[in-house]
């Protein structure tokens, strides 16, 4: 497994940690990576998927609700919300981490791992929408 992709599992588990019981995100990741010691960057990457998620939270939230208004967040299974939010973190426009192709695939992969038999289908179509409204200039 490469090390974004550990990043990005171990930033998926902070982040829904965080957000199914409310425990501050910086313990529940500094827990895992002592818990799992990592190669420096793979720690250095999960550091920067959490904290720039939880930094832009209101417009990557924003992002999906316009893409998926058939499903508020508050229904949204948690494991999605939080693949999704960490894929959208990768592609906004002032971070660009990695290319869109490779968030959306990342983003599908985790969701066959961690989600439901959906999950992915509806990872992929959520992503599809940001990227095409935004390449519509939406």
């Amino acid at each position: 497994m490469g090390a974004r992709r550990q990043a990005r599992i171990i930033a998926l588990q902070t982040l829904f940690e965080a957000d199914s019981v409310g425990h501050p995100a910086d313990e529940i990741l500094a827990r895992h990576l002592e818990e799992n010691p990592t190669a420096e960057e793979t720690a250095t990457y999960a550091r920067r998927l959490v904290e720039g998620v939880l930094q832009h939270v209101e417009e990557i939230d924003r992002l999906i609700a316009q893409s998926a208004p058939a499903w508020p967040l508050s229904q949204m299974p948690k494991i999605d919300k939080n693949i999704l939010r960490i894929a959208i973190f990768e592609v906004l426009p002032d971070n660009r981490a990695v290319p869109v192709k490779v968030a959306i695939n990342e983003a599908v992969e985790l969701a066959k791992l961690f989600g439901s038999e959906s999950s992915s289908r509806f990872v992929n179509g959520v992503l599809g929408t940001i990227v095409a409204g935004r390449a519509r200039g939406a």
